[in-house]
């Protein structure tokens, strides 16, 4: 106990306390685990070699780690030869210190407790570490004081304190990602075949790509008027909600359809976007609601569906001017306060980056944060959807449908990008064209093209092509969805749920 006890002096400058450690207890727990090999798969899951105080400790514990996951019985007698020529053991006594940590069979009555301790110590370490490198940053001024950005970086090291015990990410072994593959088949298998990630709310999209998955990029584009705001809030909405009917029929949030869903409106506030989902749960003009045009009786339809949404998970950040982040360290926030399952950025343009010179180099810029976004669908392990303006480009062509390479000021969405998709109406490009309305006394041929261009119309109305320009899990192609204007909706159309399949760029 004397060389245990040795170890356990900390080491803390001089005249600072010492860091919180049970160095006793990371010696009783080894020895306990050396005695009974059973206990390493209880503690196991949670506790890793970094969570001792003791480096020393750290390493035997990976070495029983290691030789029990071969199948090997780990004691002092099988670590021995892997400890011979080890310097810190050689401190304590040489590799006879393995056997003095079995010395108390005792300590295997209490070995889950102890292992709950290191790991707590572990965290309040952690969160020192935290704490000093804030206190050190925020005392030094001799370069550019950005209290903010030290603000952001102290949210992103706490994040991974609450999440990982201040671990940095470890590989996944095969076996673990095969489990995670077979449970994504098998609730695709639940839902009808077609539904592997969170629902978009459409079925014909939700064939198409199977839903939203965990920890990737979705890209949703289109020039202005094209309703990309709208598909995003339909889409929001509808995995909110069924998060809340999943969670009243029993089923736990990590098998929903569902999520919680964080938007952030860099381009309309809040208000506005509520108005668009009460207009589209109502079914009354969201025109008419902002301006008052509305019955009594539309407006008992309105406070119901108000009264039905009070409970909806669905959190709206509408603050302007945002850095990419600024975005990640408040998504971080809500992901730990409300268990938020999906992230949407209306739009993408608006982002601002973090570099110093970002506006001399847009395209840069514009690099560095679909790479942000990408990550922080990574690092959440939830979908982001990220709005995207298109370029002119697509103005100038004859056929208006948008290609891989109109996105807007850099390649790196595309990139970055698990899956493209492209809104194109052309009711809004017929629209446009619509001849001047003939009256009495105009000849023939003007009576003959409004009318021409009324069919045209009549045709395209209200219909709208979802196109699936790339998709890292599937094949590309078309989708056809009904859009209402009125009430800024998106819903499944009636006919063919989507085109044949187009050839991948």
């Amino acid at each position: 106990m004397a060389d245990i006890l040795r170890i356990a002096e900390p080491a803390s400058p001089a005249g600072a306390p010492a860091l919180p450690q049970n160095v006793e207890a990371e010696a009783a727990l080894l020895g306990a685990l050396m005695i009974d090999n059973r206990l390493v798969e209880e503690v196991q899951t949670r506790l890793q070699p970094h969570h001792f105080f003791e480096p020393l400790h750290g390493r035997i514990y990976e070495s029983i780690l290691r030789l029990t996951d071969r199948n090997m019985i780990a004691n002092p007698v099988t670590l021995r030869p892997l400890f011979e020529a080890d310097e810190g053991i050689k401190e304590v006594g040489g590799p006879a210190y393995l056997a003095q940590l079995t010395g108390s069979g005792a300590a295997v009555i209490g070995a889950r407790d102890f292992a709950t301790q290191i790991y707590d110590l572990a965290l309040l370490r952690a969160l020192i570490g935290v704490g000093r490198d804030l206190v050190e940053s925020a005392l030094d001024t001799s370069e550019e004081v950005a209290p903010l950005a030290q603000i952001e970086k102290a949210e992103t090291e706490l994040y991974k304190v609450a999440e990982e015990g201040g671990a940095e990410g470890k590989a996944k072994s095969f076996s673990e990602a095969t489990k995670l593959a077979i449970e994504m088949a098998e609730r695709a298998l639940n839902s009808g075949g077609h539904l592997s990630g969170i629902t978009t709310g459409l079925d014909s999209l939700n064939s198409k790509i199977g839903g939203l998955h965990s920890s990737d990029l979705i890209i949703i584009a289109g020039r202005p008027g094209m309703g990309k705001s709208s598909l995003a809030t339909n889409i929001a909405f509808a995995a909110a909600q069924r998060f809340l009917r999943d969670a009243d029929d029993g089923i736990e949030p990590g098998k929903s359809a569902g999520a919680a869903v964080a938007l952030f409106s860099l381009e309309m506030s809040a208000d506005q976007l509520a108005t668009r989902v009460l207009a589209e749960q109502s079914g009354i003009s969201s025109e008419n609601l902002r301006m008052g045009k509305i019955s009594q009786q539309e407006f008992r339809q309105l406070a119901r569906a108000a009264g039905e949404l009070q409970s909806l998970p669905l959190y709206i950040d509408d603050t302007p001017g945002l850095t990419i982040a600024a975005l990640r360290a408040r998504a971080r926030r809500l992901k730990r306060q409300k268990g938020i399952g999906m992230v949407i950025i209306d739009y993408l343009q608006l982002l601002q980056g973090t570099g110093k010179n970002s506006n001399e180099n847009r395209v840069q810029e514009i690099s560095e944060i679909s790479r942000g976004l990408k990550q922080l669908a990574k690092e959440l392990n939830l979908p982001v959807i990220g709005l995207s303006q298109l370029s002119r480009a697509v103005e100038q062509r004859e056929d208006k449908r948008p290609q891989l390479s109109d996105l807007r000021e850099s390649g790196s969405i595309e990139q970055d990008a698990d899956i493209v998709l492209f809104i194109y109406r052309e009711d809004y490009y017929v629209a446009s064209r619509e001849p001047k309305r003939p009256v009495e006394g105009d000849d023939a041929k003007a009576h003959e093209q409004h009318e021409e261009w009324a069919r045209d119309m009549s045709r395209v109305y209200g219909l709208a092509e979802l196109i699936v320009a790339k998709q890292r899990h599937g094949a590309t192609g078309k989708v056809r969805l009904k859009f209402d204007s009125r009430i800024t909706k998106f819903s499944d159309a009636a006919d063919d749920n989507y085109l044949p399949e187009m050839r991948s760029s």
